[in-house]
Parts: structure tokens; C-alpha cells; sequence
């Protein structure tokens, strides 16, 4: 099914996995997900983002398994090429760059304003403090 799955992302008959066998030996079965995993990698799922085969075959680490899926659909919605069919909302969407250009003015402009995040020191005084070592007054 993964063989399928990766398949039907690229043109007919470019799929990177040649020959999909549906043997019932374990050996051939995980050799089929290595193959899933390596066109997986080759598609742009990154290194650090794919599952181990045992983590599949022995159904150990579920999570790490539906966390490369998410990817592959999120990587598959953002490539644009037609070539996914499904719900595009399944899958988190991917950042995109979002470049500005911004004038000479206006970067001078930014430079005389104080942002509020930085906070002010308008209307701070020390009035009432008491100095260092002395008891709290508490009336």
C-alpha cells in the first residue's frame, strides 16, 4: 500500500518503486517499506522526519509512522502538481517564504520609534521606595 501510495505521487510510470511484490514472506514485506522510505527520502521527506522499518513491522512506534504520512501529504499539498488527489485540509500546511521590501524612508522612519514591546520609562520615579536593608512597611 505505501509502494502504491508513493507511486501515485509522480507522473504514470515514473513511480520510484519498479516492482510493488505482494509476497507474504516478512523479508520481502520489509524490503517493500525500505523501498517506500528511500523514494519517501527522495521525494523531500527529511531524514530525521522517517520511520525505521521495524518501527512498522513490529507496530512499536505507531506514532513516529503517522508522523512521516502527515509529511509526505503536507510535502505532497505543497509540491502543487496535480498529482495528489485528496483533502488538502488533512495535512498541516507548509510555511512559504514571504519576502518584503521595504524603502529607504520607511526603514528610517522604523528607526525613531520606540515599539511597545520594549517598554517605557515615562511616569517611573523612585518615589516611595524605601532604601536596601530596610524592613517592608506594611500598613
Amino acid at each position: 500500500v505505501l509502494c502504491r501510495l508513493i507511486n501515485s505521487l509522480h507522473p504514470r510510470g515514473q513511480g520510484p518503486v519498479a516492482k510493488i511484490q505482494a509476497s507474504a514472506m516478512a523479508f520481502k514485506q520489509m524490503e517493500q517499506i525500505s523501498q517506500f522510505l528511500q523514494a519517501a527520502e527522495r521525494y523531500g521527506i527529511a531524514a530525521t522526519d522517517i520511520f525505521q522499518t521495524v518501527d512498522l513491522w513490529e507496530g512499536k512506534n505507531m506514532a513516529c509512522v503517522q508522523r512521516t504520512l502527515m509529511n509526505l501529504g503536507s510535502l505532497a499539498v505543497a509540491k502543487g502538481d496535480g498529482l495528489f488527489v485528496g483533502d488538502p485540509n488533512w495535512f498541516p500546511k507548509k510555511s512559504q517564504e514571504n519576502r518584503r521590501v521595504f524603502s529607504e524612508d520607511k526603514l528610517k522612519e522604523g528607526q525613531s520609534v520606540i515599539g511597545l514591546q520594549m517598554g517605557t520609562n515615562r511616569g517611573a520615579s523612585q518615589a516611595g521606595m524605601t532604601g536596601y536593608g530596610m524592613p517592608r512597611q506594611i500598613l
